[in-house]
């Protein structure tokens, strides 16, 4: 499909990388906070479509996953944008729980400090559950 057709045309022609996955961004639907950062595959996203609950393709384990399958802090989607070129996915979530599996609310929970020389990351939210208890017994 041409250039300007996949970034002005309605139909979805995503760009997933060589190994068959695409950038998927949650944010809150309300807020707009960025939650999370993972990566889905064409099944993974057609998954999503279908039961209106992220599902993601794990890199690591080499599997699907859906968002809470195991802490029960699920992602109901109530709405996907792609970007321009196709090559990224935004989830606009209703987060149950906390995003993040350190038990925050968001997997951004740090700030690069000093950013012209000797960088270091600042902590700026707590957990708000015990991610030992969340997942215990569950891996």
């Amino acid at each position: 499909m041409a250039t300007d057709t996949r970034e002005s045309g309605t139909a979805l022609d995503l760009k997933f990388d060589s190994n068959g996955l695409i950038t998927a961004v949650a944010v809150d639907a309300d807020s707009g906070e960025v939650l999370m950062v993972a990566f889905m595959n064409r099944e993974a996203l057609e998954r999503t479509l279908k039961t209106r609950k992220a599902t993601y393709w794990s890199r690591s384990r080499s599997k699907f996953w859906v968002k809470g399958e195991e802490s029960g802090h699920v992602q109901e989607v109530q709405d996907i944008l792609i970007d321009c070129d196709q090559d990224c996915v935004l989830l606009k979530v209703q987060q149950k729980g906390v995003a993040c599996h350190t038990g925050r609310r968001s997997c951004f929970y740090r700030s690069v400090q000093a950013m012209s020389g000797a960088e270091s990351l600042k902590v700026v939210a707590q957990p708000l559950v015990d991610a030992k208890a969340v997942y215990a017994g569950k891996k």
